[in-house]
């Protein structure tokens, strides 16, 4: 992963809730000017062809979304660009554009994590907030657009951690629902994990998987990342009974040893050919599991933490502009058709990407389709935030690092934590 670099020495820290905000010179990171010192302009101007950048297409549907515009505005017309499935791979490309200046990347779909980075460096340009209704929005995803109080990137697709799990397997295993507690997983593996079906799989992979799967132990055990400060706190008892629980799944085979090369993608294949009870996944994953082997014999519940429900992650995309794009206006508009609730609504009923407008947790048809609804908006309104950090690659890459050493024993949890918190509290000093 590309270190990001900042655009002045001067290097300040804005903590705000969960929220790590390095701008790149102290109060001069904001200007409302039309055009600043790398010559992005601010301007919404400029009509004619756009690209959308984003991580590959699984689904096929923004395709089909991209096609109806283009129908619709032959003069305005919009390109796909889909870069690597993985979230870290895709940010590199996308800060490397940003750096050479190129305007061959007009709409960026953006992880959620990467708004204060990319506002920070002046990578994005700001948007009208009002010109969207904000209060259509689920609460949690309008903060992941914003920066210092501006928005910058619209919410598009939400995310939260669920717990895929086998019902014809919990069945005969005598349980009476899916698990509520780390134990009682267990308790359901012990009689049915074995002639080479696992137990519990996630992502555990060293890339931006892993960061979300040790925040989602640390959040259920009652600890926290980092503090309302902005301070990490992941040398405590609670961040090492998370940890612990990951580290020690992988010592006595409750985690299959395979599952450290796992992505969503590889999980969710595994997962398919019926070679796991429990996988920790996305929403994503329910409409491509519907078309698979398992079809009949899965469903979704909250995730189980040590003593109840646990805390999933906050996961998403939001739409932003490119600061070095021609064609804003063209953006503009087609950032508002995506994120229109015809347009969102149709997209969860091909995908089961869960979708950012609260209306939509209560359509009918939806709720019929996937029975899971009330079920996914209860863990969204639960979820977690990850720290925003203007050097967020650096961030998670001490994450990373550390909770993946844990994890293949290449470090004990206790020198894992205790070496996290030194590289985060570097990360985080004035």
């Amino acid at each position: 992963m590309v270190a990001t670099p900042l655009t002045k020495t001067l290097r300040c820290v804005v903590a705000a809730g969960t929220v790590l905000a390095m701008t790149a010179a102290c109060g001069g990171g904001d200007s409302d000017s039309g055009s600043d010192s790398k010559g992005a302009s601010a301007e919404l101007t400029g009509r004619g062809p756009i690209t959308l950048v984003q991580g590959k297409d699984t689904s096929g549907n923004v395709q089909k979304q991209v096609d109806a515009w283009n129908a619709q505005h032959p003069n305005e017309k919009v390109r796909l660009i889909e870069l690597p499935e993985e979230a870290d791979a895709q940010r590199q490309q996308m800060v490397q554009n940003a750096q050479a200046k190129s305007d061959a990347y007009t709409v960026l779909n953006l992880d959620v994590v990467w708004t204060a980075e990319f506002a920070a460096n002046r990578w994005i340009t700001p948007l009208p907030q009002e010109q969207f209704d904000m209060s259509k929005f689920l609460q949690p995803t309008i903060k992941t657009g914003q920066y210092r109080g501006r928005l910058f990137a619209v919410p598009w697709k939400t995310d939260a951690g669920l717990l895929y799990y086998r019902t014809d397997l919990v069945k005969k295993a005598g349980a009476s629902g899916p698990p509520k507690t780390w134990d009682e997983m267990k308790q359901i593996c012990d009689k049915v994990a074995k002639d080479g079906v696992g137990c519990y799989g996630g992502q555990f992979e060293k890339y931006e998987g892993l960061t979300v799967n040790f925040s989602e132990a640390v959040h259920s055990a009652g600890g926290s990342v980092v503090d309302d400060q902005g301070k990490p706190q992941v040398n405590t008892p609670q961040a090492k009974q998370g940890l612990d629980f990951l580290a020690e799944g992988f010592k006595s085979g409750f985690i299959p040893k395979e599952a450290i090369t796992y992505k969503e993608e590889e999980g969710r294949r595994a997962f398919e050919k019926g070679k796991l009870v429990f996988l920790r996944q996305w929403p994503y994953q329910y409409a491509l599991s519907k078309k698979s082997d398992v079809k009949d014999k899965f469903d979704v519940a909250p995730l189980p933490g040590p003593n109840g429900p646990g805390a999933p992650t906050l996961g998403g995309h939001n739409l932003a502009i490119s600061a070095f794009a021609k064609n804003k206006a063209t953006a503009l508009d087609f950032i508002k058709y995506l994120t229109a609730p015809e347009q969102e609504r149709a997209n969860m009923l091909a995908t089961s990407e869960a979708p950012t407008l609260t209306e939509l947790y209560d359509d009918a048809e939806l709720k019929e389709k996937y029975p899971y609804l009330d079920v996914l908006k209860e863990s969204l309104l639960k979820a977690k935030a990850r720290p925003e950090a203007v050097r967020y690659g650096d961030f998670t890459k001490a994450i990373q690092e550390n909770a993946y050493a844990a994890l293949t024993g290449t470090k004990s949890t206790d020198q894992a934590l205790a070496d996290m918190q030194a590289e985060l509290g570097k990360l985080t000093q004035q």
